[in-house]
């Protein structure tokens, strides 16, 4: 699942300087994730995307909260249980703190981020457990790019991009930090295409996405995202290929939208 969530931020990931005028407080997506069992497309588990408001003695914050779970019948077979979390600016969504609390199946990891944006530094803190149950930390200072973020901030920051401005054919390259590792990332941009969903038909961006030097994603245009083509530009259909397989992901429903 950790792989679900990394391919769904880089679909998600062309980096600029934009506003914050997409994304509000208590918007909350959920979608189904399946993936290839035998040759058949088979729903395993549940993913949500949700905001809140956190206020601090300084400042209000934006949670961008995404979570996975496994539906029960699957729970025996392999239990997934997953949050990932960004405390981001919510006009700019700058992060200033990521958190990454993982189980799957008997593997445990957590990860914190803390930026230093001036000093373009994150202070990391990653968390395992032994074979005993104990667990042990490394800490580490990572040196980043001044548009470099987490998978989850970076996840919402394309949504607040004039994708109408684009051609077909324009591509970008951006940087998302992923286990204390800066991850280069091509974004395409294919064509409108309108699409039936859950919540509806929807005309949608239709964008395409390849990894540098990594090899989680495989084959020509096969990593796929839809974004609706309007003014909430939330992710209703994603299709990925990756080296043990390919899956999808559809919504289920959308609550709580801005616009």
């Amino acid at each position: 699942m950790k792989k679900y969530f990394f391919v769904i931020a880089i679909l998600c990931g062309l980096l600029a300087n934009a506003q914050n005028n997409t994304v509000g407080f208590g918007e909350k997506l959920v979608f189904s994730a399946s993936y290839n069992m035998s040759g058949i497309l088979t729903d395993i588990a549940e993913v949500k995307m949700e905001t809140s408001e956190v206020k601090t003695s300084k400042n209000s914050l934006m949670r961008l909260k995404c979570t996975a779970a496994t539906y029960k019948k699957w729970d025996n077979f392999f239990k997934i249980r997953d949050l990932y979390e960004s405390y981001v600016n919510p006009k700019t969504l700058t992060p200033y703190l990521y958190k990454r609390d993982i189980s799957e199946g008997g593997y445990y990891k957590f990860m914190q981020y803390k930026y230093n944006h001036k000093a373009k530094l994150v202070k990391s803190l990653k968390r395992k457990k032994r074979k005993d149950g104990t667990t042990w930390d490394e800490n580490k200072n990572v040196k980043i790019n001044a548009t470099t973020k987490d998978i989850v901030s970076t996840l919402y920051y394309i949504r607040n991009l004039d994708i109408h401005k684009a051609t077909p054919g324009d591509q970008q390259d951006f940087t998302v930090l992923f286990d204390n590792k800066e991850t280069t990332i091509t974004l395409k941009y294919l064509s409108k295409e309108t699409i039936s969903t859950n919540i509806g038909p929807k005309e949608c961006y239709k964008l395409a996405l390849s990894v540098k030097g990594s090899d989680v994603l495989k084959g020509s245009n096969s990593n796929l995202l839809w974004l609706t083509a309007d003014q909430n530009k939330i992710p209703v259909y994603a299709k990925f290929k990756i080296a043990v397989g390919n899956g999808e992901l559809k919504i289920q429903s959308a609550t709580g939208l801005k616009h």
